[in-house]
C-alpha cells in the first residue's frame, strides 16, 4: 500500500448506533489518532463528534471531527455502517435494493478520496453490499471487507462455552456462508482444547447431546431478532467485533477472523461474497481459508452462496 497512508485514521461512513457506537470503542482502545466521522446528517456527525471529543481526557489522545468524503483520504480503514434499517415485513432483496441505491453515493465518494485504503462494509445485508462495495470501487478484492459472520461467530462461541462451561476464548468454532437466515454451523471442525465436541465431552465424562447443539446454533441464528425485539436495535457486540477487525488491519496482525470478502473457487462457488476464516493483516485480505467441510456443511454453504448470488442478481438488474 501507498507509503503516504496514515495507519492511525480510521473513517466512519454513518454515525447512526452501529457507527457512534464503534467510534465511541475505538477512541477509547488508542488504535486511531485521527477519527473522522460522515453522515448525511451532518449535525447528527458534528453533535456525536462533540460528544466524544469531550471524552479525550480519560483516553488516550486523538483527534475526532465530523468531516465530508474527502477526509477519507489517507485513512487506512473507512468503516461504512450507514444505511436502512430493515423494515417489518420487508424482504432481504427490498432492503438490498434500498440499501444499495445508498452505497451508489457513498461508495465511488469514499474510494475517489481513498483509492489506497480498506473499506471496511458492516450495513446489511452485509454480504450483498461487500460485493456491492467491491464492484461499485474499483478496489482491488482484497481490499472491501465486510463483518460477515464476525458477530455470529461470537455468539456461537459465546453460547459454547457457557454450555460447556469454558472460556469462550477456548471454544474454536465458526459460522460460515451468509451473515443471515442460511448461515452454516462448521461443527465438523469445532474444538475445545483441540479436541471436537463429542471427544471433549467424553473427557469430562458427559454425553454429547446433538439436540442441545442444535439449539445453540437456533439461538446463534437468531440472536438478532431476539435482541431487536427487546431494545430495538443490536450495535454493542457488532461495534466491538468492528474494533478487532480494524485493529488487525492497523497492526498488520495477519488474524484468522469470519469476515465477508469475494469468493472465487470454493467448492465450486464464484464470483459472491461471503464469510469464510479469513487472514487480515495490514493489506486487508490476505486469503479465505478453505475449509474441509463434510457433506451436510458443503450443502448448506452451497444453498447459503445460492440464496446471495440470486440477490446480487436482483440488485443489479435493479
Amino acid at each position: 500500500m501507498s507509503e503516504h497512508l496514515q495507519p492511525s485514521r480510521v473513517a466512519i461512513v454513518g454515525v447512526g448506533n452501529v457507527g457512534a457506537t464503534f467510534a465511541y470503542t475505538l477512541l477509547l482502545s488508542g488504535l486511531a489518532t485521527e477519527i473522522v466521522l460522515v453522515d448525511v446528517n451532518r449535525q447528527r456527525a458534528e453533535g456525536e463528534a462533540m460528544d466524544l471529543v469531550h471524552g479525550v481526557p480519560f483516553a488516550p489522545p486523538a483527534r475526532v471531527w465530523a468531516g465530508d468524503y474527502d477526509d477519507c483520504a489517507g485513512a487506512a480503514v473507512t468503516v461504512i455502517t450507514a444505511g436502512a434499517n430493515q423494515r417489518p415485513g420487508e424482504s432481504r432483496l427490498e432492503l438490498s435494493r434500498r440499501n444499495t441505491t445508498i452505497f451508489r453515493q457513498i461508495v465511488p465518494a469514499v474510494a475517489r478520496a481513498n483509492p489506497d485504503g480498506i473499506i471496511l462494509v458492516a450495513t446489511n445485508p452485509v454480504d450483498v453490499l461487500t460485493y456491492e462495495t467491491w464492484r461499485l470501487s474499483g478496489l482491488p478484492p482484497g481490499r472491501v471487507i465486510g463483518s460477515g459472520t464476525i458477530l455470529d461467530t461470537a455468539r456461537f462461541r459465546y453460547l459454547l462455552s457457557e454450555y460447556f462451561t469454558v472460556d469462550p476464548r477456548s471454544v474454536h468454532a465458526y459460522i460460515i456462508g451468509e451473515h443471515g437466515d442460511s448461515e452454516v454451523p462448521v461443527w465438523s471442525l469445532a474444538n475445545i482444547a483441540g479436541m471436537r465436541l463429542p471427544a471433549f465431552c467424553a473427557s469430562q465424562g458427559r454425553p454429547y447431546d446433538p439436540a442441545a447443539m442444535d439449539q445453540i446454533f437456533r439461538q446463534t441464528r437468531d440472536a438478532a431478532y431476539e435482541i431487536i425485539e427487546r431494545k430495538g436495535a443490536t450495535y454493542y457486540a457488532i461495534g466491538a467485533g468492528l474494533l478487532r477487525l480494524v485493529e488487525a488491519i492497523v497492526r498488520d496482525q495477519r488474524t484468522v477472523l469470519s469476515v465477508s470478502s469475494r469468493i472465487d473457487g470454493y467448492y465450486g462457488l464464484r464470483d459472491v461474497s461471503f464469510s469464510l476464516p479469513t487472514v487480515v493483516d495490514r493489506s486487508g485480505v490476505v486469503q479465505p481459508l478453505r475449509l474441509e467441510l463434510d457433506d451436510v456443511e458443503q450443502e448448506g454453504l452451497r444453498r447459503s452462496a445460492a440464496i446471495l448470488q440470486e440477490t446480487i442478481r436482483e440488485v443489479e438488474r435493479a
